[in-house]
């Protein structure tokens, strides 16, 4: 057995391509990315944001942000509104089509959901709870970053 298989970051690293290539697969006859369609969701639970906000809510920085909004502008799938009393502030909104494909895209969820092959809701919660908490960690994991003093010698 590969040494990378009893790796947790490659175990981590193999699902999310494994995810996203399932997203890319689905999304495809829409001409959709998965960032998209993220950028959607977002909009169609959450309601209208800013851009400052939809980039925290997605863990994107505005450099990849602003070329994804502008090409889903284009699409009609949002529209971006400069604030009158802050012209910086500027709000995302769905667009025409992006409305239109809220009914159209409603079964990827249900697809998505029965792929991860978890018996029920409470296993997927369960899974999804665990995942925040490895975020969390690593991002402070990241924020405390120094060299090691020793090498820890179990694999992560």
């Amino acid at each position: 057995m590969p040494v990378t298989d009893e790796m947790v970051c490659f175990s981590l690293y193999s699902a999310t391509r494994a995810t996203t290539q399932a997203y890319r697969s689905l999304l495809e006859p829409w001409g959709l990315t998965y960032p998209q369609y993220l950028v959607l969701v977002t909009l169609w639970v959450e309601g209208d944001q800013t851009v400052g906000s939809l980039g925290e809510h997605l863990q994107l920085d505005s450099g990849t942000l602003s070329p994804l909004l502008r090409r889903m502008e284009q699409a009609r799938l949002v529209r971006r509104e400069r604030g009158s009393r802050d012209e910086r502030v500027v709000t995302v909104t769905i667009g025409e089509r992006g409305l239109a494909l809220r009914a159209e895209l409603a079964h990827i969820p249900g697809r998505i959901a029965a792929g991860t092959g978890l018996p029920d809701e409470r296993a997927a919660a369960e899974l999804i709870a665990t995942l925040h908490r490895l975020t969390e960690t690593m991002h402070a994991v990241s924020a405390q970053a120094s060299p090691p003093s020793d090498l820890d010698e179990r694999v992560l």
